[in-house]
């Protein structure tokens, strides 16, 4: 069973000592428009699947900041027009392998209750540098980015990222 990703939860693990982290990222569903359509940029990674890019708010950093960071990480992209609209995404996992390793290394939990909230972002660039987290990327229309990521979650976020890119379009 996967424990509910509630803030209160959390301190109530933690209060108890047990080994937990709650971590915020940010990340953006990034597209641009080739040809009057709408491409959305999905990222593989390693493990298989299909999402976008994200990761980790350091300390003093703001969300908006983070997100322009790990994208332009991840991607190089970094002409980003940052669009209404927001969405959060919250799972709960186990770290195991190298991540617990290190995670053990650093005195940091090892289950992790995690918030991700997302933006859509445009840009005017197509070409795309991955970073060493990813294997490979796509530009895919709308329906075909929905089929190709893996998780739900990832699909409530390209849905969020239309809607807000249709929404601007209307402007």
């Amino acid at each position: 069973m996967k424990p509910p990703v509630w803030k209160p939860l959390y301190l109530l693990f933690r209060l108890f000592g047990a080994p937990v982290a709650w971590e915020v990222s940010a990340g953006s569903a990034v597209f641009r428009v080739e040809n009057g359509q709408r491409l959305y940029l999905v990222l593989r990674y390693p493990s298989g699947h299909f999402d976008f890019p994200k990761g980790h708010v350091e300390e003093g950093e703001t969300e908006e900041e983070a997100l322009r960071r790990e994208t332009r990480e991840e991607t190089g992209i970094d002409d980003l027009r940052i669009l209404r609209g927001r969405t959060s995404i919250r799972y709960f996992y186990t770290a195991k392998g190298e991540e617990a390793g290190w995670r053990k290394r650093d005195g940091r939990g090892l289950w992790i209750f995690k918030a991700v909230h997302f933006r859509p972002a445009e840009t005017t660039r197509s070409d795309v540098t991955i970073s060493d987290e990813h294997i490979g990327f796509e530009w895919l229309p709308y329906g075909e980015a929905r089929k190709k990521l893996t998780f739900e979650n990832a699909r409530r976020v390209l849905d969020m990222a239309e809607q807000s890119a249709l929404t601007e379009s209307l402007k």
